[in-house]
C-alpha cells in the first residue's frame, strides 16, 4: 500500500509506546514525526525525530516551525502520548508541567495562525485528528461485576490520572476546530513485561517472596490490561477511520476481561512452577505500617509503597463496546 502525502505527529515518541506507533504508521504516511526531548541516534527507518521540550513554549514553538519548513502543514492526525508519569503516589508540578500545560501549548501551536496568511501561504496547520492518551484510570474504580463505560462517573484516586483529567477537560476547552480522540487505555504490557506491577507480582512469585503471598486487597479485584501490540492498533484503527469518528469522543481501550488478583497469581505461579499460589489478606493498616518500613531501610527500593496500600482494592473492567464499534 502506498503511503498517504501526509503528516504525522507524534510526541512521546522515544517512549514504548511512541517507538511502536512511528514504526507502525511508516507504513501508512509518508511523514511520521516525533517530538521528544532528545532523537534517538538512529531513528526509526522512514522516521524524523525533532528534539522539543513540552515544558518549553520556546521549544514546542520551534518544533512546530520546523515541522512545517520541512515537512509541510496538512496533518493527518496528532499522537499525543507525552506525558509524566511516576509511582511516587503524590501530587508533582512536573504532572502540569509536562501532561497539562504542554498539552495546552502543542494545541495551540497548532492552532496559532489559522487563517492567516504568510508569503502566500497558510501559515498555521490542517490538523484532521488529535489523538490523546488517556487513561482508564480517569475514572471511579468499580466493583466485580461493573464493567466501566466512557460514561461511567469521573473519579481519580491519585495524581497521575488526575493530571489525565485536567488535560481532557483542556483539550475540550481548546481543541477549536480540530477532532479530538481521548483514548483511555488499560495497564499496557508486552511480551518483555514491560509493565511495573505485572513484573513485580511476577517477581514475588519467581523468588518465593513472603510478600507474594500476601495482599491488603480483596483478592477477587483486578484490572484490565492491554497488550502494546494492541494498543498500537487502536491508534492505528483511530488515525484510519478519522474521517468517520465524531468531532469529540473518548473511547476505552483494553481487554475485554479484567483477572483478578488471584487469578494473577495462580497464572503465574502455573506458568513458572506448575503449582498453585496461596494469597493471603492482610488489613490494610499493617500492610502500610510494613510498607512504610520498607521504604524506609536503607539501600532499598522496594517497588510497594505505602499508598498503594489504598489503591488496592480499586478495580477496573472495562465495557469496550465504542471501541468495537467505532475502531
Amino acid at each position: 500500500m502506498k503511503p498517504e502525502k501526509k503528516i504525522v505527529l507524534i510526541t512521546g515518541s522515544n517512549g514504548r509506546i511512541g517507538t511502536a506507533v512511528m514504526e507502525r504508521l511508516t507504513r501508512r504516511f509518508s511523514d511520521v514525526v516525533g517530538f521528544d526531548r532528545k532523537a534517538p541516534s538512529p531513528p526509526p527507518p522512514g522516521c524524523t525525530h525533532i528534539p522539543v521540550d513540552m515544558t518549553s513554549d520556546d521549544s514546542v514553538r520551534e518544533g512546530l516551525r520546523i515541522l512545517r519548513e520541512h515537512h509541510g502543514t496538512h496533518i493527518a492526525a496528532v499522537v499525543h502520548l507525552a506525558a509524566y508519569y511516576d509511582f511516587l503516589g503524590k501530587p508533582s508540578p512536573k504532572y502540569d508541567e509536562v501532561t497539562v500545560e504542554g498539552t495546552g501549548r502543542l494545541l495551540r501551536g497548532l492552532r496559532e495562525g489559522t487563517g492567516r496568511m504568510l508569503r502566500g501561504q497558510r501559515e498555521g496547520f490542517a490538523v484532521e485528528q488529535f489523538i490523546f492518551a488517556s487513561t482508564m484510570l480517569v475514572h471511579r474504580p468499580g466493583e466485580p461485576g461493573v464493567f466501566l463505560t466512557e460514561d461511567s462517573p469521573i473519579g481519580p484516586t491519585w495524581a497521575y490520572p488526575e493530571s489525565k483529567v485536567r488535560t481532557e477537560a483542556l483539550i475540550r476547552a481548546e481543541r477549536g476546530e480540530i477532532p479530538a480522540v481521548i483514548l483511555r487505555f488499560a495497564g499496557v504490557y508486552d511480551d518483555v513485561c514491560h509493565a511495573p506491577p505485572l513484573a513485580h507480582q511476577i517477581q514475588r512469585i519467581y523468588e518465593r517472596q513472603l510478600a507474594g503471598h500476601l495482599y491488603s486487597g480483596e483478592t477477587s479485584h483486578g484490572q484490565a490490561f492491554i497488550h502494546l501490540d494492541d494498543a498500537v492498533d487502536a491508534i492505528e484503527r483511530a488515525v484510519e477511520r478519522r474521517a468517520k469518528l465524531p468531532p469529540e469522543v473518548a473511547i476505552l481501550i483494553g481487554e475485554p476481561e479484567a483477572l483478578s488478583y488471584d487469578e494473577l497469581q495462580h497464572t503465574f505461579s502455573r506458568l513458572i512452577r506448575d503449582e498453585s499460589w496461596e494469597t493471603h489478606n492482610v488489613p490494610g493498616p499493617i500492610a502500610k505500617a510494613g510498607a512504610w518500613v520498607q521504604d524506609h531501610i536503607p539501600g532499598q527500593d522496594p517497588f510497594i509503597k505505602p499508598w498503594m496500600i489504598d489503591r488496592a482494592n480499586d478495580h477496573y473492567a472495562l465495557d469496550i463496546t465504542r471501541a468495537h464499534t467505532l475502531l
